[in-house]
């Protein structure tokens, strides 16, 4: 019997590479303005007054309106509606809520008015904060909507071909933004002398991403027609019509599901809270060093990512052992946060602090490239959005609250430090706080990340999930219909 082959868009290498940039690039934007306060801390405080436990309910802020329920209609939309709608919204919500948060922290909206008003209301923080607060949680929710976009894009577009490797280069270039925004964000803020500057063109950078992603609907539009005509996928005015809402059921019942999410949150919760005080913890810990000088060796943490995470990848795809590489990557988590904890105070040694950051790399690297592309193997794919979205929910719920509970540890354990009650008095420009209880409190999450590791790789040999088996099948021909 004669066989006939239909080529999908997906086929063509360049095809889907620049699908993959185009959506790669809105994160890599979407990193850059996560973090371009974060090598500001002490620069904030003085030009803004933002103490650490204020610092620590903004960072926490991003991520309030997942926690109460956002991601969960996120992935309902996403399932639903699909990839382009979900993706245009979230990136349009990335640039507002990046421009409230411009606003808050902009020197023309300080001592107005409303203001003032804002930082009598509700509880005691400086207005600029609360207004910076705003536009966080709503770009928060743009943020952590459109990982789960991408992620379901490129399941999508690199099914049954290079899924983990390409999974690995959007992460990949998405940790770049976050190594270009500790390089740039200090510099640009001394050049114009505020914290706003930063910010404003972070936010410039967001409106291209969704540009960008909107060129990219019409790739995907062109892909999803292809699609309807050979027969695998229902008419595009419903493109996602077999999923419903009783589905998430499915997911929620899965103890396979659960062990990854918590995996995946306890882990996160040692690594992003963590950026956010780290330039400043390298500040503490080497003698007080300039916040560009702690900015340009903390950037070196996103980019040990980058560099492995395409490369591990691929060695997924073709060589498997997920499970074995979340073990490793929880495994050098510990010993990072304990060498900052214990070795970098008592060293002051740069070279100890380079090394230290590069390894947290390594460990950043190998779980982002194992955890993300397992999902699939354990969820159907008509609810992988939901599933994205619940996985994403259950981190955000760490997320939201180990910045805010490190803002207050770290305040509470300095309270009574002479040196920094000394330099406060002073109004000195470097406050030389002492880190030692927030980085055990990081290890420990590193521990607890460890042990549901290892009862995940025990799960996956007693039910055969696939989770140490290679992505690409060697029989495998997806994007061939016959």
């Amino acid at each position: 019997m004669a066989e006939t082959v239909r080529k999908f868009l997906n086929d063509s290498p360049a095809a889907r590479w620049a699908a993959l940039i185009l959506i790669a690039l809105m994160m890599f934007f979407g990193y850059m303005f996560v973090d371009v306060m974060s090598p500001l801390q002490s620069l904030i405080e003085k030009q803004r007054g933002w103490t650490p436990d204020v610092f620590g309910t903004y960072a926490s802020a991003e991520y309030i309106l997942n926690v109460c329920g956002f991601l969960i209609l996120a992935g309902i939309i996403l399932d639903k509606m699909g990839v382009r709608f979900t993706g245009v919204l979230s990136a349009s919500m990335m640039l507002g809520g990046a421009v409230i948060k411009f606003v808050g922290i902009s020197e023309w909206f300080q001592g107005t008015a409303f203001c003032n008003w804002l930082g009598t209301w509700w509880t005691a923080m400086p207005g600029s904060a609360k207004m910076a607060a705003l536009g966080f949680m709503i770009f928060g929710c743009g943020c952590e909507m459109a990982g789960t976009t991408v992620s379901k894009a490129i399941a999508k577009w690199f099914k049954g071909k290079e899924m983990a490797m390409a999974m690995g280069i959007e992460m990949a270039i998405a940790r770049v933004g976050v190594f270009a925004i500790f390089s740039i964000s200090p510099l640009i803020a001394e050049k114009m002398g505020s914290v706003a500057a930063p910010v404003g063109f972070c936010t410039v950078l967001l409106l291209i991403g969704l540009i960008n992603f909107i060129v990219f609907t019409f790739m995907d539009s062109k892909f999803d027609k292809q699609l309807v005509e050979a027969g695998l996928k229902s008419d595009e005015n419903n493109p996602e019509d077999e999923f419903k809402v009783s589905d998430l059921g499915k997911i929620f019942s899965s103890q396979s599901f659960w062990v990854v999410a918590i995996l995946c949150v306890l882990y996160y919760s040692a690594i992003f809270p963590f950026q956010r005080y780290g330039a400043n913890m390298l500040q503490c810990n080497l003698d007080g060093l300039p916040p560009e000088v702690a900015a340009n060796i903390f950037r070196w943490f996103p980019i040990g990512a980058a560099v492995l995470t395409p490369f591990l990848g691929r060695f997924l795809d073709t060589k498997g052992k997920g499970a074995t590489m979340l073990i490793w990557g929880a495994v050098l988590l510990i010993v990072c946060h304990l060498v900052f904890a214990f070795l970098l105070p008592a060293t002051h040694s740069k070279f100890l602090a380079y090394v230290t950051i590069v390894i947290l790399g390594v460990s950043f690297s190998l779980v982002p490239a194992a955890l993300w592309p397992s999902v699939p193997k354990i969820i159907d794919e008509k609810i992988l959005g939901s599933a994205y979205c619940l996985i994403f929910w259950v981190q955000n719920i760490g997320l939201c609250f180990v910045p805010l509970l490190i803002g207050n540890v770290l305040a509470s354990s300095n309270a009574n430090n002479p040196a920094v009650i000394a330099a406060k008095a002073a109004n000195a420009d470097f406050i030389p706080y002492n880190y030692t209880v927030p980085l055990i409190i990081f290890a420990c999450f590193g521990v607890a990340a460890l042990l549901i590791a290892l009862y995940l790789k025990v799960l996956d040999r007693k039910r055969s999930l696939g989770l140490e088996l290679p992505n690409i099948k060697p029989a495998e021909n997806s994007g061939e219909a016959k």
